[in-house]
């Protein structure tokens, strides 16, 4: 496996000198200042390669080129930001960029509650609180319908959960919720994210499968054609926010998006903490059902709770067997290398690793600092290596 790093970019406060002396060799970046539906032109493609190789690494997935609400959507405006989208894709492979990663979530990226919730040893971990959410969506958002979206005995605790919080309590929870978090393409006010929402209004997940199919087959003959194996993150939580649709949560999910368009370049990214975030998702049985076409891994863990609420665990804890799961991807690899497959080497990133020591000083990402990434990167590392020699003595 192509042991990478999470890189936000030149004003990343993790460098890519940090990236190299945990022991990565591939950097997992986008250009995150391109946000706005331009496209992504040679020369910044260029730019930012330049930028990995001169640290002696190479840029081994982009993540993520942003899919614009338009296109989720299927509005009047899907076809100029389609083809946008296209044009940097195509621009990403002429680079030298093998993967790009994306994801179809509408109005908020990836989410959660509390980016600093006490570990037993002294850390920081992230989490999502259902009681929390529920709490923002129906008491402080005032979403419309919300109340009816949620169990009567939930919508009480949350109920109860605000009353306790002090003002301060309710900005940190808005914040965390629709500020923004790294990669992500979006910051809201709670006026913008009414009307983000509003706009899909009516929109049934059918609807916005469908709309992800017509992206498919726009999008992946781009992908086939310029060498590039596209890699879609799953939903993160893996269940419906604020009412909206979530059509990359589970299993049958995965079938949908691979049947739409049958190419080895229309893949998956085996995000071990999102699936497995939701309950009857098992992880490892998925990335046994869609090997051939994972193109990417996050590994990272988390701990479920009966409500939907999880933590980001350590990454050998959690409920996600990582142990399996790597044997998994390894057995995969020496599979494609077998049969002849150009991509025979998976890349991989340790994700959202707790806020430890003396980052916690520091102003870091959420999910992001140095110190718990490498000590999760030099875990999975040490999985690798002994999975590698078990199947060697057993062979």
């Amino acid at each position: 496996m192509l042991e990478s790093w999470r890189w936000f970019g030149p004003q990343d406060p993790v460098t890519l000198s940090h990236a190299r002396q945990a022991g990565a060799h591939g950097i997992v970046t986008a250009l995150h200042h391109i946000y706005d539906g331009r496209v992504w032109t040679p020369d910044d493609v260029a730019e930012r390669m330049a930028l990995v190789e001169n640290a002696g690494m190479v840029w081994s997935v982009c993540e993520s080129i942003p899919v614009n609400s338009a296109i989720k959507l299927r509005d009047k405006n899907w076809r100029r930001y389609v083809d946008a989208w296209k044009e940097s894709l195509a621009n990403l492979g002429r680079g030298g960029v093998p993967v790009v990663c994306y994801n179809f979530m509408p109005v908020v990226d990836w989410t959660r509650t509390n980016l600093l919730y006490p570990t037993d040893v002294g850390g920081f971990a992230l989490r999502f609180d259902m009681v929390d959410f529920v709490a923002y969506d129906v008491f402080v958002l005032k979403r419309t319908g919300a109340e009816a979206s949620y169990d009567a005995a939930l919508v009480d605790a949350a109920r109860q959960r605000l009353a306790a919080m002090s003002e301060e309590d309710v900005e940190t929870l808005e914040r965390n919720i629709i500020a923004g978090l790294p990669g992500g393409e979006d910051s809201h006010t709670r006026e913008t994210i009414r009307g983000h929402i509003h706009s899909f209004d009516g929109l049934s997940d059918s609807d916005m499968r469908a709309n992800l199919v017509e992206f498919l087959r726009e999008v992946v003959p781009v992908a086939a054609e310029n060498n590039v194996r596209l890699a879609i993150h799953p939903d993160d939580p893996p269940f419906s926010l604020f009412g909206l649709p979530r059509v990359v949560s589970k299993a049958e999910d995965i079938e949908t998006i691979l049947a739409a368009v049958d190419e080895t370049a229309n893949g998956i990214t085996l995000c071990a903490g999102s699936y497995g975030s939701r309950h009857g998702n098992d992880v490892v049985d998925m990335a046994r059902r869609f090997a051939d076409r994972i193109h990417f891994a996050h590994l990272r863990n988390v701990s479920k709770e009966d409500d939907g609420s999880f933590i980001e665990s350590e990454h050998l804890a959690g409920d996600v067997n990582m142990v399996s799961l790597i044997s998994v991807l390894r057995a995969e690899e020496r599979r494609r290398e077998a049969t002849g497959r150009a991509d025979t080497i998976i890349p991989m990133r340790p994700d959202h690793g707790h806020l430890l020591i003396d980052d916690q000083t520091k102003t870091v990402n959420p999910g992001y600092s140095c110190i718990g990434r490498l000590k999760g990167l030099a875990e999975l590392r040490g999985v690798i290596a002994a999975v590698d020699q078990f199947e060697g003595e057993m062979a």
